[in-house]
């Protein structure tokens, strides 16, 4: 993505389990939908068009990305859904399916195989040092947003609204409330998953909000020095590169002029994922740009929080970047666990929005979505009118399942999930 502006171009990454069509239990099967090369040599990767798939770190994952930087989300969901379907449809041949949510619901990830082609050695290493046999490495899937800035001034805007952006995620996105056969007590546990499974390296993930870091030299020494530093009695062969090691919940990527998101749990169909990060997009404009907070100022009734934000553009976005990296993490903690229906009284974080009295997370993306409405495609704007209405897929799960569902339980709701994404249709919601 080098040299694009703030808001130029995008990427979209997606992945997806490998399951049997049966069991639902998973097939480390990566390698049939992306087939071999004249030679009969297994291909890691391949392109249809302008929509990519390649192999992840554990052979039962298969990721479906933008080949290239996108400018347009028009049809963007209908191609995604097309090469998820020609996927589908090679897996068929083995009795296997992808399977949509962020977290196997019965998975043992002590039966997880590393990709064993290219990149072997690198993912040996991380198996090495981390154990990838633990739900943080084997079983978590997610939707990667990557946006494009060209220097240190559009990087400071962007990653001040990404850092506000990150603990919102889970009220939205939400998808994994299950692990080993029972609820695991979070609506989004990939993320708890994801916060320790580099805990013997804690420079990794640091507290998954990343630090206030605004410019490349401010991000190199209070990040990326630390990474390199920490990784390095592990990493003898110096196997590991700095820009793939940093674990937070949004990582800048100087060498490609991107800030990639990571913390959406990947949802049950394309047109869901594609409309959250839509709205991800639009939300984040509208913090650099003070949209939310002139939004409240032109109301009949503007609340006293909203009305401390600073009132020229270039006070407002210092104030943006000075919210701390702790508070945004236990705000993080708090959605996490409780996804749309976390409490949220932080009146200052609230006054980004153009909020006042508390409300729950939920509320925060209503309003959010009432404003940059507009800002999203047809489909989108379909698709997320009914997510927000349903709520997150975490807790439709939840309420369709309980606490201790039956394994049969498990499979037949799944199955549901696995339609729903062969036929780019929401969960839980009558068409």
């Amino acid at each position: 993505m080098s040299n694009f502006k703030i808001w130029e171009r995008f990427g979209v990454e997606m992945e997806f389990m490998i399951v049997d069509r049966d069991t639902l239990n998973v097939l480390p099967r990566a390698d049939v939908p992306l087939g071999k090369d004249k030679d009969g040599n297994q291909l890691s990767d391949i392109e249809y068009d302008d929509i990519g798939l390649s192999n992840e770190l554990v052979s039962h994952v298969l990721e479906f990305k933008c080949a290239h930087p996108k400018s347009t989300f028009d049809g963007l969901g209908k191609r995604f859904f097309h090469e998820i379907r020609r996927a589908n449809k090679k897996l068929e041949k083995i009795n296997a399916m992808l399977l949509p949510s962020a977290c196997h619901p019965f998975m043992d990830p002590a039966e997880m195989q590393l990709w064993p082609y290219d990149c072997l050695d690198i993912y040996q290493t991380y198996d090495r040092i981390f154990n990838c046999k633990g739900h943080g490495w084997a079983n978590l899937q997610s939707t990667h947003l990557n946006l494009s800035f060209d220097g240190d001034e559009e990087f400071g805007e962007l990653h001040a609204a990404i850092r506000l952006l990150l603990p919102l995620i889970p009220a939205i996105a939400a998808s994994s409330p299950y692990l080993d056969g029972k609820y695991t007590g979070y609506r989004d546990a990939r993320i708890e998953v994801y916060r320790h499974n580099q805990d013997k390296v804690p420079e990794i993930t640091g507290q998954v909000i990343p630090e206030q870091a605004y410019s490349y030299d401010e991000y190199n020494r209070m990040i990326f020095d630390k990474v390199k530093k920490a990784i390095a009695p592990y990493d003898t062969e110096h196997l590991l590169n700095h820009f793939f090691l940093n674990s937070r919940g949004a990582i800048a990527r100087f060498d490609r002029g991107a800030i990639e998101i990571r913390l959406v749990d990947i949802q049950e169909c394309p047109n869901a994922d594609i409309a959250i990060v839509e709205l991800e997009i639009a939300t984040l404009k509208a913090i650099v740009n003070g949209k939310f907070a002139a939004s409240r100022e032109n109301a009949s009734e503007a609340p006293s929080a909203a009305n401390s934000v600073p009132h020229t553009l270039k006070e407002y976005r210092e104030f943006l970047r000075n919210f701390d990296t702790t508070r945004l993490a236990e705000l993080l903690t708090k959605t996490t666990k409780d996804a749309e229906n976390a409490q949220i009284d932080w009146q200052e974080y609230l006054s980004v929005f153009g909020m006042d009295s508390a409300v729950t997370a939920g509320d925060i993306w209503k309003h959010i979505y009432s404003v940059v409405k507009n800002d999203l495609t047809e489909v989108s704007q379909s698709f997320m009118g009914k997510m927000l209405e349903r709520g997150t897929l975490s807790s439709a799960l939840y309420k369709a399942l309980g606490d201790a569902p039956a394994h049969e339980a498990f499979v037949t709701e799944y199955k549901k999930l696995a339609d729903c994404l062969a036929h780019n249709r929401l969960y839980g919601i009558s068409e």
